[in-house]
């Protein structure tokens, strides 16, 4: 069989930006899957992504990469929640408020405020409002 010469690629060889990016790919094709266990798989994997790109991105302090990361967070709790996954949608928001924490610093300096924002019916963003 030719699958035996395909090789996987794991997670831990990209760059948190690269793991970023397919962590958002999966949750896309999550939101558009038609069926429920196939989009629940694209979800688990979706959080196991975040997870890695928040461990891999841990000691750079980039508030971009942060922002992206709990964008993505707050992405996958809506989808959950429309799905009727209320437990793991909360988690969700609770891992999108967690990375807030990143933004203290900031928040004390500029006396902002983070606030969820809906762009479209796919896409929250986690925005720095000062």
């Amino acid at each position: 069989m030719w699958f035996s010469s395909i090789v996987s690629s794991p997670r831990g060889s990209l760059l948190p930006q690269q793991i970023l990016e397919l962590a958002n790919v999966y949750l896309e094709n999550a939101f558009d899957a038609k069926d429920p266990k196939i989009a629940m798989v694209l979800c688990h994997d979706t959080e196991a992504a975040l997870y890695q790109a928040r461990k891999s991105s841990k000691h750079d302090k980039n508030p971009t990469m942060t922002r992206g990361i709990a964008t993505a967070y707050i992405s996958l709790g809506k989808l959950l929640e429309s799905r009727g996954h209320d437990s793991g949608a909360e988690t969700s928001f609770e891992k999108a408020k967690n990375l807030g924490c990143a933004y203290q610093h900031i928040l004390r300096r500029t006396h902002g405020e983070v606030r969820i924002s809906s762009h479209s019916p796919r896409t929250y963003t986690a925005d720095l409002h000062v």
